[in-house]
């Protein structure tokens, strides 16, 4: 059996190139893309000169994807090559002077003028079904109402713990350090009505109003709400510990960047600098925020075993009552636990965020 070149046919468009192989009942196809950008062809089949083995190869004029399509058929044999970038080429090879064996497709061929309308008129028809499929999807008629609730939701936040971080930071510039012992006394109200209203953030998710997930918002709130209105404000002796100052500034810090985020967010609006703190300020702050809270929790402690608060009542062989102290400790190992989950969860919206843009940009 001899090898031939067999007869083959070209066409373009602005991103694939078109190839007609003259091959019919082709048989053990071998279609493969070298490294210098050429096209390597080899199959069995009837051509031109009857039954054979026929072969071809094409360096294209610039440079085309990897992946290549074809389909035989009991006439020919088409292939469909993508090109790297879409443009118009003024010929096939790098090579000026064309093959023999290579010929326009006049069934498929167009010039460029002609290809450009056929783009559009594409175009145009993507367009058009995109806006029929849109038009099908039901639209919720109270999307607006829970837009504005989550923006008044995330301002009302935003202005509560803006209050709490400016009264805090000049407070420190005037009075230093003296003032870490009556931080509860000047913010306490405030702090309390935040995360009061924090508590919207574990019901939202549950009502489909925001993606995020509930257990994470559920472990952030419940943990705040305990070291606020269990640690801090049942027992008067930790309400003049610095510990408070770091506590209520952490949590502050926080969330002065992510409730501005999500306001924004609810009217499509975005700042990059903002987005940037929002993803990343949490890495150092979050932890950090979790052994203050740690910190006041140990610190409570003798004092819940000394004055007999909240502790549980038990039968008197067991010893009658159970210290609060002991539900603490076991918190304590809670709160680390809820540390990584939350942590995992905060990388992984970050990661995905990111993620996102690079995709976008490519």
């Amino acid at each position: 059996m001899q090898t031939l070149t067999p007869h083959v046919y070209w066409a373009q468009r602005h991103g694939e190139i078109y190839l007609r192989v003259e091959l019919s009942d082709a048989k053990n196809i071998d279609i493969r893309l070298q490294e210098n950008n050429t096209l390597k062809f080899r199959a069995q089949g009837h051509g031109a000169k009857g039954e054979n083995e026929y072969e071809f190869s094409l360096e294209f004029l610039e440079p085309v994807r990897p992946e290549i399509n074809h389909k035989s058929t009991q006439r020919q044999l088409d292939i469909k090559i993508k090109k790297q970038e879409e443009c118009w080429w003024d010929r096939l090879t790098l090579q000026e002077k064309k093959p023999l064996f290579l010929a326009p497709d006049f069934d498929r061929w167009l010039d460029e003028s002609d290809a450009e309308m056929e783009l559009q008129a594409k175009e145009e028809e993507k367009k058009i079904n995109k806006i029929s499929v849109e038009s099908r999807v039901r639209k919720d008629p109270y999307l607006g109402l829970k837009k504005g609730y989550l923006f008044m939701y995330n301002l009302v936040q935003f202005l509560g713990f803006s209050w709490i971080f400016v009264i805090m930071t000049v407070r420190l510039w005037i009075l230093g350090q003296d003032s870490f012992y009556d931080t509860f006394q000047t913010t306490a109200d405030i702090m309390y009505f935040c995360q009061m209203m924090a508590v919207l953030e574990v019901i939202n998710p549950l009502l489909g109003l925001v993606k995020t997930g509930f257990f994470p918002a559920m472990i952030q709130v419940a943990g705040r709400n305990t070291i606020l209105f269990v640690i801090f404000g049942s027992l008067e002796e930790m309400q003049n510990k610095p510990v408070v100052f770091f506590v209520f500034f952490l949590w502050s810090t926080i969330d002065i960047f992510r409730y501005p985020f999500y306001m924004l967010a609810c009217i499509g609006m975005e700042w990059k600098l903002l987005t940037w703190l929002r993803y990343n300020l949490w890495i150092p702050l979050y932890p950090l925020g979790v052994v203050a809270e740690a910190v006041a929790v140990i610190q409570s402690l003798p004092i819940f075993d000394e004055t007999s608060l909240f502790s549980l009542p038990l039968p008197t062989v067991l010893g009658g009552s159970l210290s609060f102290s002991y539900v603490l400790q076991l918190y304590l190992v809670l709160m680390f636990l809820g540390l990584f989950i939350n942590f995992q969860h905060l990388y992984k919206q970050r990661r995905r965020r990111y993620h996102l843009k690079k995709r976008k940009v490519h």
